[in-house]
């Protein structure tokens, strides 16, 4: 079992900054690729980034591509997702989420989950 848990989200104007963390606790955080999705009212779950099992490989929507950058650091046990140049379409609740050994971008195929962090971006 692995258990996750993101901090970080707020209000912030268009164009402003936050980072979002998410610390997970359980069995071997490196043995484990990591994703961020995120949830708008009224919409599905989408993929934001993911990371591999160490900081080599990410991959982005391309949504965020050039604005996010996912990382982490398994000493601390923790990912983060830096978020930069928000914009109004970015508020969503953003969940992070964890998956033995390779990293995808489809939620279906991650096995833990947390509970989520609201991110408003405010125009």
């Amino acid at each position: 079992q692995v258990q996750l848990v993101e901090s970080g989200g707020g209000l912030v104007q268009a164009g402003g900054s936050l980072r979002l963390s998410c610390e997970a606790s359980g069995r071997s955080f490196s043995g484990y690729a990591m994703g961020w999705f995120r949830q708008a009212p009224g919409k599905e779950r989408e993929f934001a980034a993911a990371i591999g099992r160490s900081n080599g490989y990410a991959y982005y929507a391309d949504s965020v591509k050039g604005r996010f950058t996912i990382s982490r650091d398994n000493a601390k046990n923790t990912v983060y997702l830096q978020m930069n140049s928000l914009k109004p379409e970015d508020t969503a609740v953003y969940y992070c989420a964890a998956r033995p050994l390779v990293a995808t971008t489809r939620a279906g195929e991650y096995d833990y989950w947390g509970q989520g962090t609201q991110v408003t971006v405010s125009s």
